[in-house]
């Protein structure tokens, strides 16, 4: 059982869902799956706030992209943080874990805020492999060229590796399924909780060292999956990046966001 570190922070840690499509097993495992069976996948952002900081992971998709790529918006990630009090638009620091569509886009939205990237990530969704579609499908052109114009206003915080954000919130590159996929850890009341982002879209992916279909590097990408257990108090203390069971398993951040947003400093309500 995982325990706080003495002298550090413990930051209340929120998972916002935003939007949610159907799904089938076999969309999600690199080789299908023999169960041909229904398996949604749920959008999240994160919120992370404490110690006289608020931190947003990812920002999500906004409704033309919802529209032209299927997908259902239950809310704008704006709308998502403004239930728990939060303002797009005076956020001072949002962590993208990569340039993927659902993780960057209505970056707009936060006027000020300046974003944390790694290198790796916008040297290859800039770079080379962007030529192939298997690579290239799961980004937005115009989001990557949008993240691009922030560089050249000072707006983009690179990383290479590791970094610390703050006591008690640090940035780690796992890669895998994009060359600069990164992980967000934050030590909460319950000891350390790891945002995994798509380093493990499903509870199963980490669970049971299987890989999502959308994939640079498998072997990066299977490695990731010790990390994440390395940086986290225990399983429990990992949140994946789509799984519907996250909704289902930590409780709701109020009766009011049931289904809506879910405290993820709080322990899980169901791990089985």
């Amino acid at each position: 059982m995982s325990t706080p570190t003495p002298g550090l922070p413990q930051y209340q840690v929120f998972a916002i869902r935003y939007a949610t499509r159907d799904g089938r097993r076999a969309n999600h495992f690199i080789g299908g799956d023999a169960h041909d069976a229904p398996m949604p996948m749920d959008y999240y952002l994160w919120l992370v706030r404490g110690a006289g900081r608020t931190l947003v992971v990812d920002t999500g998709f906004a409704a033309e992209v919802a529209a032209r790529r299927g997908r259902t918006l239950l809310r704008t990630p704006a709308q998502g943080l403004a239930l728990l009090d939060v303002e797009a638009a005076t956020v001072k620091d949002v962590v993208i874990t990569h340039l993927h569509y659902d993780h960057v886009g209505t970056f707009d939205s936060f006027a000020q805020a300046r974003f944390h990237l790694q290198d790796d990530e916008m040297a290859y969704a800039t770079g080379r492999h962007m030529r192939h579609r298997q690579f290239n499908h799961g980004y937005e052109v115009d989001e990557v060229i949008g993240m691009v114009r922030m560089v050249y206003k000072d707006r983009v915080e690179f990383h290479r590796g590791d970094a610390d954000l703050a006591p008690g919130i640090s940035l780690h590159r796992i890669g895998g399924h994009t060359h600069g996929l990164q992980c967000v850890r934050v030590h909460t009341q319950r000891g350390w909780v790891v945002l995994a982002s798509d380093a493990s879209h499903f509870y199963e992916h980490f669970e049971k060292k299987r890989v999502f279909t959308t994939m640079f590097n498998v072997g990066e990408a299977v490695d990731g999956y010790g990390t994440l257990q390395r940086l986290a108090g225990s399983p429990a203390h990992i949140v994946p990046g789509h799984d519907p069971l996250v909704m289902k398993r930590y409780p709701a951040a109020s009766p009011a966001l049931e289904g809506i947003a879910v405290s993820l400093h709080e322990s899980p309500t169901d791990a089985a």
